[in-house]
């Protein structure tokens, strides 16, 4: 029953996402990416949804990538749990060539990180902190403008059910 409750939790936080503020987010990417001589950027929700990437990501299956991203996370929690922690908010897998970072952004998505050897993890993490904190910030704007959408929506609904009880005299 409390994973009920979690899940209605996600639901009502869960932002959307328009036009303009993926282009802002896809600004912020790109920065990075120059900044951090990163391959790869992907933004993903924590039920393993693609929320945008940005960078080479051609012979990358995102789809995949995203949803074992958000299951990396989910384990992970887990983990940091049975350690006595709330939860790890970066990790690092280091390849032969290809390396991936993933660092919570918010309470709702993880930035994952693919580079190579062009740039250091040091790098990466600097950058990716820095970003992580602009995006939070641009989420956050976001939430505040869904609450303000939200109350135009009840004062809307409120409105046509009083014309609705006018016309039907109820």
């Amino acid at each position: 029953m409390a994973m009920g409750k979690a899940d209605e939790s996600l639901r009502s936080t869960r932002l959307v996402f328009y036009k303009e503020d993926i282009e802002k987010i896809a600004k912020v990417l790109n920065t990075f990416l120059k900044n951090a001589n990163a391959r790869c950027v992907l933004l993903v929700d924590k039920d393993g949804h693609l929320v945008t990437k940005e960078g080479e990501s051609s012979t990358y299956d995102m789809d995949t990538i995203s949803a074992l991203v958000a299951g990396s996370f989910a384990a992970t929690k887990q983990m940091a749990k049975l350690l006595g922690e709330e939860e790890f908010s970066i990790m690092f897998h280091q390849g032969k060539k290809d390396n991936i970072q993933l660092s919570l952004v918010g309470e709702r998505t993880i930035l994952a990180v693919i580079f190579d050897d062009k740039t250091t993890l040091g790098m990466v993490r600097l950058y990716a902190s820095q970003v992580s904190s602009k995006l939070s910030e641009l989420f956050s704007e976001i939430a505040d403008r869904k609450s303000e959408d939200e109350k135009i929506y009840q004062e809307f609904g409120q409105a046509a059910k009083g014309k609705l009880d006018d016309i039907f005299g109820t």
